[in-house]
């Protein structure tokens, strides 16, 4: 049975992880075969953002609790994180990854990445085990790693924002998954299009499937 690490960025896809991203990517590795532990860094989010009307609200929150709503307390310290333990390695989207896992959403081409998302995902890749990234997560894989394919979809500016990372953009819609053989990355793009739920089960069914065939 191949273990995939899921890292969340909190809880809701203003300023955390997407909901239906992550929970559709946890069914679909079950229903494939698979088991998933989440992982979460223990550290505060950027900010907290009322989903109601959109308004910051003056208040603030941890990531690791935050994501621990959508794990149902099933949840590891990302400081915890070991390579060895993993098959595979998976990032659901939702602003958090740009907001709270790096400076994407506010810095753009000049974005850092959190140092401890850094180190896990050169852990895993270093190891030659696969990472799949859907929605905005793709571009702190390229952020990372550099020269990679990666899709987002069709955003145009966010596509640059990749491409500036020395990074390959391609274009997809619903349910696509590019594959960068080199790197051994999946991405699919998920809410990044105009999306519904069952886009967004199409596209975390595909991105699971496709990494577990390449496991195997």
């Amino acid at each position: 049975m191949k273990k995939f690490a899921v890292v969340l960025s909190g809880c809701g896809v203003y300023d955390g992880a997407e909901i239906h991203e992550a929970t559709l990517s946890m069914l679909a590795i079950q229903r494939q075969g698979g088991e998933y532990q989440c992982f979460a860094p223990n550290i505060n989010q950027h900010h907290v953002i009322n989903h109601l009307n959109g308004e910051e609200m003056n208040e603030s929150r941890n990531i690791l609790i935050e994501s621990a709503r959508i794990a149902r307390g099933d949840i590891k310290d990302l400081n915890e994180f070991n390579a060895n333990d993993f098959d595979a390695l998976l990032f659901p989207g939702g602003f958090g990854v740009a907001k709270n896992l790096s400076t994407v959403a506010f810095e753009g081409s000049q974005a850092t990445v959190n140092e401890d998302i850094v180190k896990v995902v050169k852990d895993i890749h270093q190891q030659k085990k696969p990472i799949g990234a859907l929605c905005i997560s793709p571009a702190i894989i390229a952020k990372i790693l550099g020269d990679v394919n990666v899709t987002i979809g069709n955003e145009k500016a966010t596509a640059d924002v990749i491409e500036s990372f020395g990074a390959t953009h391609i274009e997809t819609t619903h349910g696509d998954v590019v594959f960068d053989e080199d790197n051994i990355v999946f991405t699919t793009p998920c809410y990044m299009l105009d999306a519904n739920i069952t886009d967004i089960d199409d596209g975390a069914n595909n991105i699971v499937d496709a990494m577990l065939k390449w496991m195997d």
